[in-house]
């Protein structure tokens, strides 16, 4: 491995693709996907429960977004590599793009970073994966596809010793259009605890993705933020995989409706 290289050859691609011909216009995102470190970076001085934990993925959701993957027939696109290394979801002059410290814990292997190391960071695992999500929107809008953009995350049901009791998140930017449809659509399913915008905003600094993405191209996009303990094993993610689905479905409905009328 060359001492410029991030990710060796063995390690695969950085991004993985589910259902690349997806029929459907829904286009699903997951940054935080995997808690796997690059071979080269090490433990990045954490011990296996921390190289478990939030802090390094999204817990359940990137199995969510495979069962909407495949009950939609549509076309996900995730990093393969930890958000420790890189979080995908901030721009490379972001400093949470590498973070030196992660709710309580602090991250040893990405204190004081040179710029040519964060550099190289961004140059393995950035710009590979939103250039292939810029070459699936692209191709898309270009062969007359309408497009609709849908990140997958998930929370921590206590931060900084407080419970979040909500169960999911519809965040967005500002567009607003689709979570809109979804946050009535989801009182008219009678879901339980779906709160707009939550546990995050764009003030926060977590809608990089759907800025690139969805508002650059004026496409209706959405973030989605599950509470990780009602997902962290098969039965959970069946059923919030189930009731996203049900809501998205509706909620693409009314959208398109409005768009006709």
């Amino acid at each position: 491995m060359n001492d410029d290289t991030l990710i060796e050859q063995s390690e695969g691609p950085v991004v993985a693709v589910h259902r690349p011909d997806g029929a459907c216009e829904i286009v699903l995102i997951c940054e935080h996907a995997s808690k796997t470190l690059p071979k080269s970076l090490g433990t990045m001085g954490l011990d296996e429960v921390k190289l478990a934990s939030h802090i390094a993925w999204d817990i359940g959701a990137q199995r969510v977004a495979e069962m909407l993957s495949d009950r939609f027939d549509a076309t996900l696109v995730s990093q393969r590599f930890s958000r420790l290394a890189y979080d995908c979801n901030r721009p490379p002059e972001a400093d949470g793009a590498y973070p030196e410290r992660s709710e309580i814990y602090d991250v040893p292997g990405n204190v004081g970073l040179s710029a040519s190391e964060k550099a190289r960071r961004a140059d393995a695992l950035y710009h590979p994966f939103h250039q292939a999500i810029d070459t699936l929107l692209d191709a898309r809008l270009a062969a007359g596809r309408p497009v609709v953009l849908v990140t997958v995350h998930s929370f921590t049901p206590v931060y900084f010793g407080t419970r979040r009791e909500g169960h999911l998140g519809i965040l967005h930017d500002q567009d607003s259009r689709l979570a809109d449809v979804m946050i009535d659509a989801s009182a008219a399913l009678e879901l339980d605890q779906v709160l707009r915008n939550y546990p995050y905003g764009p003030q926060d600094g977590v809608t990089h993705t759907l800025q690139r993405h969805g508002l650059t191209r004026q496409i209706a996009n959405v973030m989605l933020e599950i509470r990780n303990d009602l997902i962290s094993d098969d039965a959970g993610q069946t059923a919030w995989a189930g009731r996203i689905a049900e809501l998205l479905e509706m909620s693409l409905e009314r959208l398109n409706r409005g768009r006709q009328s």
